[in-house]
């Protein structure tokens, strides 16, 4: 007697939304794998466990897949940030400014395949006029953000001979700075340490807030 064919076992269907996070969360781990440049398609769909059919589906080419990846983590980022400063996660000025520089130097922003994925796109920034697009979209409403905040301790506090908007520049280059230094150099400088520098920034700038 033939025995019964065995059912195939039918792929799980999701949401659309769902399937696109998934590919982006690929797509970062492939570019922190391998780099920009050298992720491919397939490497994405074997990493999310889907079909490159799929991935054409949902993003049609790579340009489009790796663009939309970079507006996934700008968002990600930039927006956390804001949401800080506007007030959301803090209820005065004190705790913002705390509560800003644990979440830039935390560990969901310092893990080190975001910051690879982070820098590998900044580096393609002058190349691709996209990338450029997307990244000085979020970069003016952080940087307008933080000279916003960065006056309102000036007012509160009463500092004197303080320009907010060349603060911010500052504060801003040195969190790129450890950033950048946390990824290349992690043994020379620990997270601990990123902190202690940033948080040290901020009470030179605002000693009665820090």
């Amino acid at each position: 007697m033939k025995a019964a064919a065995t059912p195939q076992k039918r792929r799980k269907i999701l949401p659309k939304a769902q399937r696109r996070q998934q590919l982006i969360e690929a797509t970062i781990a492939c570019i922190a794998r391998y780099g920009l440049a050298s992720t491919t398609m397939h490497m994405v769909t074997r990493e999310a466990g889907l079909s490159v059919g799929i991935a054409n589906l949902h993003f049609k080419t790579k340009e489009n897949l790796l663009r939309e990846t970079l507006r996934y983590v700008a968002e990600e980022y930039h927006k956390g940030q804001i949401d800080i400063m506007r007030g959301r996660e803090a209820d005065n000025l004190s705790n913002r400014l705390t509560a800003l520089l644990h979440f830039q130097l935390g560990r969901g922003v310092t893990q080190r395949h975001k910051m690879s994925v982070w820098f590998a796109y900044y580096g393609e920034v002058g190349a691709r006029p996209v990338y450029q697009k997307i990244v000085s979209a979020w970069d003016r409403a952080a940087a307008r953000e933080l000279e916003l905040l960065f006056a309102s301790v000036i007012r509160e506090g009463g500092y004197t001979d303080i320009d907010p908007g060349e603060l911010a520049i500052g504060y801003a280059a040195l969190i790129d700075g450890l950033h950048l230094a946390l990824l290349v150099t992690p043994r020379e400088l620990t997270k601990q340490n990123a902190k202690k520098i940033g948080r040290d920034f901020l009470r030179r700038a605002f000693p009665n807030h820090i």
